[in-house]
């Protein structure tokens, strides 16, 4: 049995982190987790569903959900959990910095440089004190743009990538569940 590190997905394929399929489900998961609008309430209601699950299930980890504003990166939501350090304080900042500087979730960047045959740490030439292509910064993509990031951190890479998209499906999944409820109210009314 390999040690190589692998990715189950929500529908149970079990994929090595240099296998382009997991390449093709981390992006197709920033589709189809795709948000319809993004303010400070929806931020705070997506990070307290994450933390919920993080609380239920013993986790140390820090929850975090930041808006993106014209003035910079804005923090919403945060939460830390017994078991978590400042350390992960740090590794939140670093993978946010790779969602804002490639569109795409940390977890997703480095594994395509690792489907290249190399690493984010040896080919991206940026400083790996400030960016770093783990799994756990998901991005809030709103009519195409980015509107925040959802980040865990405290877990193995692949735990804090899936633990946020767990919580980012339930999410959408309530939302637009509440936008046909409201939708339906208009039209009977």
């Amino acid at each position: 049995m390999s040690d190589e590190p692998t990715y189950v997905t929500p529908a149970g394929a079990v994929l090595a982190f240099h296998d382009p399929l997991l390449l093709a489900e981390l992006l197709d998961q920033e589709q189809r987790y795709a948000l319809t609008r993004l303010d400070h309430d929806d931020a705070a209601r997506l990070g307290s569903l994450i933390a919920d699950l993080a609380h239920q299930r013993g986790l140390p980890v820090v929850v975090r959900v930041e808006l993106e504003t014209p003035d910079g990166p804005h923090t919403v939501f945060q939460r830390a959990f017994a078991g978590s350090t400042p350390d992960n304080d740090w590794w939140l900042a670093r993978k946010g910095a790779v969602v804002r500087r490639f569109g795409h979730s940390s977890f997703a960047v480095g594994t395509r440089f690792r489907t290249e045959g190399t690493t984010f740490e040896e080919s991206s030439g940026l400083d790996p004190q400030e960016f770093k292509a783990h799994g756990g910064a998901f991005p809030l993509i709103v009519d195409g743009a980015l509107a925040g990031i959802l980040g865990v951190s405290g877990l193995p890479q692949q735990d804090d990538h899936a633990l946020a998209v767990e919580g980012l499906a339930a999410f959408v999944a309530e939302h637009h569940t509440g936008l046909r409820v409201a939708a339906e109210r208009r039209h009977v009314q």
